[in-house]
This record gives structure tokens, sequence and C-alpha cells, in this order.
């Protein structure tokens, strides 16, 4: 199987929106997702399978040195395969060659082992407020 990578690729809104909904278990939004990334974002990873959007990861930013890496979602038969940790490495390079200093994430504790072990992220105290 080959995975492609690729830093701010193209992609249509229903991809991402289809690929989404079945990542975090919700019904298929009609969200512009590429409104969304080009106003707010540093970046995006589009993993690809012969041309299929098979992953995806948004990379927001604040303008400045810290990035944050937000909706990391991979299509459901090929999760556990290393795709999520390929698109996190590339987010991480990327962010890197920005001048970014900190690559930040916050995720569900189903999630830790994921971004801890796979994609090397370090635990760090950090706060919440849910609005």
């Amino acid at each position: 199987m080959t995975i492609t990578y690729e830093w701010r690729g193209d992609f249509e809104n229903t991809a991402v929106n289809v690929l989404h909904a079945e990542g975090f278990n919700h019904r298929t939004l009609d969200l512009d997702w590429l409104t969304r990334v080009h106003r707010h974002s540093l970046g995006w990873v589009c993993a690809r399978r012969e041309g299929e959007l098979v992953g995806f990861v948004n990379v927001a930013w604040d303008g400045g040195v810290h990035a944050f890496v937000l909706d990391t979602v991979v299509s459901g038969e090929l999760r556990r395969s290393g795709i999520g940790a390929g698109l996190v490495a590339t987010a991480a390079e990327e962010a890197r060659a920005a001048k970014c200093a900190w690559l930040h994430v916050d995720f569900d504790d189903d999630l830790r082992a994921f971004y801890f072990d796979a994609c090397g992220f370090k635990p760090t105290n950090a706060g919440l407020i849910a609005l």
C-alpha cells in the first residue's frame, strides 16, 4: 500500500466532511474546510492512497512560533497502519520549516498512546476552559 502525504494539498470539502464524520463519529456535515484552512491555518496534510483522501490533519497557528494539531483523522479501514503518525510527522516537519518552535495537541485519553508513543509528543501541563 502506497500512501502519499501532501502539505497544503488540494482536497474536496465533501471528502474531508465524510472522513471527519467517520473519524469523529458524527453525521456528515457540510463545512467549507477549504475556506477554513486557508483563513486560519499554517497548513494541513492530506494522505492519499491511489488518489483517494484517506487521512487529514489541520495545523492551526498563532502567526508566530506556536502551531496546533487539530482534526487528525484516518479512514476507519486504514487506522493503526501508521498513516496518522505520517500525517503528524509531516505536520511537524512543515511547522518546523515555517520556524515554529512548538507543536501542540490536545486529545482524549484513548489517543494518549498514539500521540505520545507513535508521534513523539511529550506530556505537559495545560489548561482548558469548556465554553
